[in-house]
């Protein structure tokens, strides 16, 4: 395994590659002192796509992911996740009816999902268009700003 981390202004995340594509994204807590990853190509170039990304410069990724574990009914949530464009939104409903589930078990497969941002999670919300949950940083907080700041650069696109 490598990885790569990179400060955001969601805090500092660190990306995990096997390889060849990433397995893995999550938030560093502040003040936790971690070892100097190893780096690779994917996990540099993965951070290299985050930081055009919280530029404003990029609006959807072009990594190679890969799932390590989950249910086959996750994996379907998070390839259905990947098909959410820059700047909107869908409910749980929606992602329910397309992969043949209900909303709360794809609110919980939201909830384990390995690779956030890239595979974004935060682009779902409640049939009421409330913010849920979200598992990364700070919660809700950080879901907000991510939806605030992907629906203002999907104006200058």
């Amino acid at each position: 395994m490598a990885a790569s981390d990179i400060d955001t202004p969601t805090g500092r995340v660190r990306v995990v590659s096997d390889g060849e594509a990433i397995v893995g994204i999550g938030w560093i807590a502040p003040g936790t002192i971690l070892e100097s990853p190893d780096e690779d190509s994917v996990s540099r170039e993965t951070a290299a796509q985050l930081e055009a990304y919280f530029a404003g410069r990029l609006t959807a990724f072009d990594i190679p992911i890969r799932f390590r574990g989950g249910s086959l009914f996750e994996r379907a949530v998070w390839m259905a996740m990947c098909e959410i464009p820059c700047g909107e939104t869908r409910t749980y409903g929606d992602l329910a009816a397309l992969t043949g589930g209900v909303a709360r078990a794809v609110g919980g497969a939201c909830g384990r999902n390995p690779i956030p941002i890239v595979v974004p999670c935060h682009r779902v919300v409640g049939s009421d268009g409330k913010l849920v949950g979200f598992s990364g940083a700070e919660g809700v907080a950080t879901k907000q700003w991510l939806l605030d700041f992907e629906r203002g650069q999907a104006r200058l696109f």
